[in-house]
């Protein structure tokens, strides 16, 4: 094993050493890379808006074997199309396709998924600005999405 430097003058050997060394580790590597701000659809915000295209039910990984309710969502900051979870009891009944809803990270280590739901890595928390847990315990009821024509007059 070499010897390390030692005395008044080694503190530059080491830190550049160090340096050096912090390139081998792969996390450090994608950390000062910003490969995952890169490649996350969300950017490097925590939240994102976007709207319902279809529905779907995703199979549980073993040694599970529900059925977990998920939205394809395509966000409206960049067109990305993601795969986000419907969590609650019955929730994916408040959903529609064309709804919009706020989506975020869903706590996986790393960005990765979790739990059984493979792939899936966001989950719903809003639809149409009413907060989903609210929807699902029948505190309020689900809002409708307004837009304005050019006469002024509103359209559903």
């Amino acid at each position: 094993m070499a010897k390390k430097s030692r005395g008044l003058g080694s503190e530059n050997k080491l830190s550049s050493k160090r340096r050096k060394y912090k390139w081998s580790q792969p996390l450090y590597k994608r950390k000062k890379r910003g490969l995952w701000h890169k490649s996350n659809p969300l950017g490097k915000s925590s939240q994102a808006k976007g709207i319902v295209l279809e529905k779907r039910q995703v199979e549980a990984k073993q040694p599970n074997s529900a059925m977990r309710k998920c939205v394809v969502v395509q966000l409206t900051k960049n067109g990305k199309k993601i795969g986000a979870f419907v969590p609650g009891n019955e929730a994916i009944k408040k959903i529609d396709e064309h709804d919009e809803v706020i989506v975020e990270c869903i706590g996986g280590s790393r960005g990765r998924s979790k739990g059984d739901i493979p792939g899936i890595k966001w989950q719903v928390i809003k639809v149409n600005d009413q907060s989903l847990n609210a929807l699902v315990r029948g505190k309020i009821e689900k809002g409708r999405r307004w837009s304005y024509t050019t006469n002024g007059k509103h359209k559903e």
